[in-house]
């Protein structure tokens, strides 16, 4: 390349930075407005930080949080995490951040993040830290509607405007469209959805997914019909009783913790009072992993796992 055609390239790169810099983001009920692309970024919870590293960003993290404390991470995520620090194995703390010179906090509320607590958006603004709060989580500071993948989409794309990567954004949002189109067609259309329980956790009352949380999505795209679907919380617990009183046809187990996939299973069958629920007696149930349930990059992967375990026949082996 001649050095004029370099010089030129080079102003014309220059421009396009200075164009594109400042730019206003909306972040749950926030506009948030950065003067350049974040340098020393964290991220908290296992599926944030896979969105992060799918988009190319690992080289803009100064660390990530809350993935071993929870025990949901995985020998691939390990191996891309090569060198990165966890600052904290749960949430971390405003001295935390401000100790590792983060600009930058991708976290959610319930990711990251209490309404009220010690770290939030207010607080970590005034030592120049921007957060992005995950759309799915905004339900806790602001009135909305059902989690969609449009959600999942608007996370991605708005990463992608803040760090300048829009292109990768857009190729992660096209394949995942792709892949739900596929798994559409492959389950085609139900008039009588399956009834379907999502249990996370929890012995006295269960821990589940209301239809401001991701699962929801993903079992109405999976052609199913959370029994929750008309409590309007995210993640909540509910009791015993109405589970029974919706007798789900099928159970949804998230799988991440100390307390193993296999181990919730046979506590759900060990329960009279769950006996006569349809989804206990015909022992139907469908294992997806925390950041596969969550916000995230996998939840396509999630759809096909549980269509799989709703229709079988519509996957031959």
């Amino acid at each position: 390349m001649g050095s004029m055609a370099l010089t030129a390239m080079l102003v014309s790169n220059a421009g396009r930075a200075d164009v594109r810099y400042p730019i206003t983001v909306q972040s749950c009920n926030r506009a948030v407005t950065f003067e350049r692309a974040p340098q020393r970024a964290v991220s908290n919870d296992v599926n944030l930080t896979e969105m992060m590293l799918a988009l190319g960003l690992k080289s803009r993290m100064v660390g990530f949080t809350g993935i071993s404390g929870w025990k949901t991470g995985n020998a691939a995520l390990r191996r891309q995490l090569a060198g990165l620090p966890e600052l904290a194995q749960r949430y971390p703390s405003m001295e935390v951040l401000v100790q590792a010179g983060a600009d930058f906090y991708f976290a959610g509320w319930n990711y990251g993040m209490h309404v009220g607590g010690p770290v939030t958006p207010a607080m970590l603004a005034p030592m120049g830290i921007r957060t992005y709060e995950l759309s799915e989580s905004c339900g806790h500071v602001m009135p909305r509607g059902a989690a969609s993948f449009d959600d999942v989409y608007n996370d991605l794309r708005n990463l992608g405007r803040i760090f300048d990567v829009e292109p990768a954004a857009s190729a992660i949002i096209d394949r995942m469209r792709s892949q739900l189109e596929t798994l559409t067609h492959r389950v085609g259309a139900k008039t009588a959805p399956v009834r379907t329980f999502v249990y996370d956790s929890g012995e006295d009352s269960p821990f589940t997914a209301g239809r401001l949380a991701m699962p929801t999505a993903l079992i109405e795209a999976a052609g199913g019909r959370n029994v929750m679907d008309d409590v309007m919380q995210s993640w909540t617990r509910v009791s015993w009783e109405t589970v029974v009183a919706r007798n789900p046809q099928a159970i949804v187990v998230v799988d991440y913790g100390a307390v193993t996939a296999a181990q919730k299973i046979a506590f759900l069958l060990d329960q009279p009072a769950l006996r006569k629920v349809e989804a206990v007696r015909a022992r139907r149930f469908i294992v997806v992993p925390y950041d596969e349930a969550t916000p995230g990059i996998r939840n396509a992967q999630a759809v096909e796992t549980i269509a799989r375990g709703l229709y079988p026949k519509a996957f031959p082996k």
